[in-house]
Formats: structure tokens, sequence, C-alpha cells
């Protein structure tokens, strides 16, 4: 299993709570699905599509009331809801998802939405965090799942015409084949959540030292009083 996996090391509480939060619905998902892999990716990439929706909705709403620009946040976020979107339209064509699944995937879309929405709303930070642990689970998932069909324990299939399209694959392109675009794709959401954590994080510190800067100006003023 050849490939670049990066994790980012948690640093503080919230970072940690990102991380076990990604922990507990991995077991949830392994539990369910065990090594389902195409019904899972069924399933997870309808949670996969939400983080970007909810944050691009709140930064543009945000952006508006404040009148300033988003620094290109609304649209990068937009962009993977998307692309997460056509994982799931993707996936669809090759699971073949029974009632069940589309049942839960409803039940599991409802609860998350308005979670995430409510968590976004108290801490961007830690949820862009979830988000990328959230994918650097799908990189390894995405992985074991190419493992299997590797190994012929999964049919490689024909890949669908949906996915040929999309990302422009072969005419005679296999599951195989959409499996690593698919993970290309989680890994580069995964770098750009962590990246936004980041960005914030500098924003924080430069908010912090300008409080402290002002407060050192007023006790000098107070002083020469």
């Amino acid at each position: 299993m050849e490939y670049n996996f990066s994790h980012h090391k948690p640093e503080n509480t919230s970072d940690y709570i990102a991380l076990y939060f990604t922990k507990f619905l991995r077991f949830l998902a392994d539990t369910f699905f065990a090594k389902r892999y195409g019904h899972r990716a069924v399933v997870l990439e309808t949670v996969a599509a939400v983080p970007g929706m909810v944050a691009g909705m709140l930064n543009h709403l945000k952006s508006l009331r404040r009148m300033e620009e988003d620094r290109g946040w609304i649209k990068t976020l937009l962009d993977e809801a998307e692309n997460e979107r056509m994982h799931l339209m993707t996936f669809i064509h090759i699971a073949k998802p029974t009632a069940l699944e589309r049942f839960l995937v409803i039940l599991v879309q409802g609860i998350f939405f308005n979670l995430y929405f409510i968590m976004y709303l108290i801490s961007p930070r830690t949820c862009h965090r979830i988000v990328g642990y959230f994918e650097e689970q799908a990189v390894v998932s995405y992985t074991e799942y190419l493992e299997e069909v590797e190994q012929g324990r999964v049919e490689n299939v024909k890949a669908p015409e949906i996915a040929i399209n999309y990302w422009n694959l072969s005419s005679d392109a296999r599951l195989i084949d959409v499996i690593k675009v698919v993970r290309e794709d989680e890994a580069g959401h995964r770098d750009v959540n962590h990246n936004f954590v980041d960005d914030l994080d500098k924003k924080t510190s430069h908010q912090n030292k300008t409080v402290e800067v002002k407060e050192k100006e007023v006790n000098i003023t107070a002083q020469k009083k």
C-alpha cells in the first residue's frame, strides 16, 4: 500500500474533540458496513457533502453582513460540496443502495446537517478540523477499497458513464480508476480544511496581538495622566 498518508497531530482541545468525534463516526461506519466499501461510500458521501455546503452558506451570509471579502473560501467550500455530491452520484451506480440504506441516508443527513450547522456557529475552527480528519479517514477507506479490488475480492467493474465524464477518464476506465481519482479528491479536501484551520489560527493570533498592543497603549496613556 504505497500512498502518502497525511495526519495532523492534534495540538489542543479543539483538535482532540474533532479527532475523537471522527473516530466515533469511523467506529459506527466500520460496525455497520464492515468491508462493503461501495455501500459505505454511498452513505458517507451524503455526510461528506454537508460540511462544504453549510460552511459555504454561513461564510456567504457572514460576507454579506460584514460587507467584506471572503478570501475565496465560499467558492472553495461549495466546490467541495459539489465534488462530494459527484462521488455519491458515482457510487450509486456501483453499489446500488438498498431501501434501508436510502432511508439511512435521509436520517443521517437530517441529523448531521443540523448538528454541523450548530457546531459551525459555535466553532468554525473545530468544524474544519473535523472535516480534515474525516478526509484522512476517507483516504484510508478508499485505499482499503482499492486493495479489495486489486486483490480480486471486489469485482473491478466498468466505471459509470457519469464518472468517466466528470473526471475525464478513458472510455475503458474501471472501478480501480474511479477509486484512485476519488481518493485524490479526498486528500485535497483534507489538506484544504486543515489549511483553513491554520488560517483561522493566524487570524486569531493577529487579533490577540492587536488587543495586547491596544491594552498597552491604554495603560501607557493612563500612566501619563
